[in-house]
């Protein structure tokens, strides 16, 4: 489904809205701070984001799909820091005061104004095509396992595994560029539970009940991290006989995944009968979550998603940005988990956690 029209609150947050969610996780300021002056928390995102355009500028350099992209990505680089530099001497400034939204929206908007529209193209379809080649040695090493408990346990650690692939961390792009990753080694090698936050215990439990009806799964970045740790999940929802609907952007931002990829990447899974390794997909959908974001305010979905979503009893907000930074204390009316991997040390820091740390977040139905 394309997205059109205008963007609607996701029909399964608790009301009245207004007073039961807010999208950004970490408060950058309070009510008692002085509105003129940064405060200590906003400076350490806004240098976060500034600390994270030259590895922006270099993806943009090397766009081969723009003219004269060395021209713009330097262009990119000067109006981006000169925003960022603003909003630190007047937080009120360009849309102010700053939170992890408008930081990421500015971003998008100055790439765009300067004529990029997705800098990280090139990485995601290389990173897709190697995903793609693994897909079935992945599932069927699921397969194998015949505890359900265990098999549970593998697949959310393979989409931990899968979250590592994120770009828009600076640190991990240059851990990428350097050696690549496998997702398989990863899976190995998460840092060991307890996790920072931990209710997988609790979810197995329900998941051994095959209770779902219906999930929508709000899926983050291309490469490892759909196709071989979203895609082999939703696949067991699908066995327990779930529908799953899988919500992913509408335009390009970052490395994450949008609505045409994720249709395209699963006609190349599907054999010749529709199937995903021997699983029916006739109740896979997938919809154009109307966001162009790696971070994801729920008051603003597409109609689209959420007509697909009002009848769903699960509903998962995968990655940092949309399950971490965004939406960990969002409250629905049905069952949520919010899961992903802790990729910024300030995060890291407000969770009380470890870099690196996992969140899996399972919250029943808010009666």
């Amino acid at each position: 489904m394309e997205s059109s029209g205008e963007l609607v609150p996701f029909p399964l947050l608790m009301t009245p809205i207004e007073s039961n969610y807010r999208a950004c996780t970490i408060p950058y300021r309070f009510p008692s701070d002085n509105p003129k002056k940064p405060t200590p928390t906003e400076l350490s995102w806004i240098n976060l984001f500034m600390n994270s355009i030259p590895s922006f500028r270099k993806r943009a350099e090397s766009d081969d799909t723009v003219p004269d992209a060395p021209m713009r990505a330097e262009k990119f680089d000067q109006r981006y820091a000169a925003i960022l530099e603003d909003i630190k001497k007047d937080p009120e400034s360009h849309g102010g005061p700053p939170d992890c939204i408008l930081l990421c929206r500015l971003r998008e908007q100055v790439l765009r104004e300067v004529g990029f529209r997705d800098i990280f193209k090139k990485v995601k379809d290389e990173e897709n095509a190697k995903a793609i080649s693994l897909f079935k040695e992945v599932v069927c090493l699921n397969d194998a396992i015949e505890d359900e408990a265990k098999r549970a346990e593998n697949l959310v650690r393979g989409i931990f595994a899968g979250n590592i692939f994120d770009l828009g961390s600076a640190k991990l792009a240059e851990l990428f560029s350097e050696d690549g990753m496998s997702f398989l080694a990863s899976c190995q090698n998460l840092v060991p539970r307890p996790w920072v936050i931990d209710d997988l215990d609790i979810f197995i439990t329900k998941w051994s009940k095959k209770t779902w009806k219906k999930a929508v799964i709000f899926v983050d970045n291309s490469g490892a991290d759909v196709i071989l740790g979203i895609l082999p999940f939703a696949r067991e929802l699908l066995r327990h006989g779930a529908q799953v609907v899988l919500a992913a952007n509408d335009l390009p931002s970052i490395n994450d995944v949008t609505y045409p990829e994720l249709v395209e990447i699963i006609s190349k899974l599907k054999d010749e009968h529709g199937k995903l390794i021997g699983i029916d997909t006739s109740d896979l959908l997938v919809a154009n979550s109307g966001n162009d974001l790696p971070v994801i305010d729920l008051t603003m979905v597409s109609q689209e998603l959420a007509y697909l979503a009002s009848d769903a009893d699960l509903v998962i907000l995968e990655g940092m940005g949309r399950g971490i930074e965004t939406n960990l204390y969002a409250r629905f009316k049905c069952d949520s988990l919010k899961i992903g991997m802790v990729k910024h040390p300030e995060v890291a820091q407000f969770l009380g956690g470890r870099l690196y740390d996992c969140v899996f977040k399972f919250n029943e139905a808010s009666s």
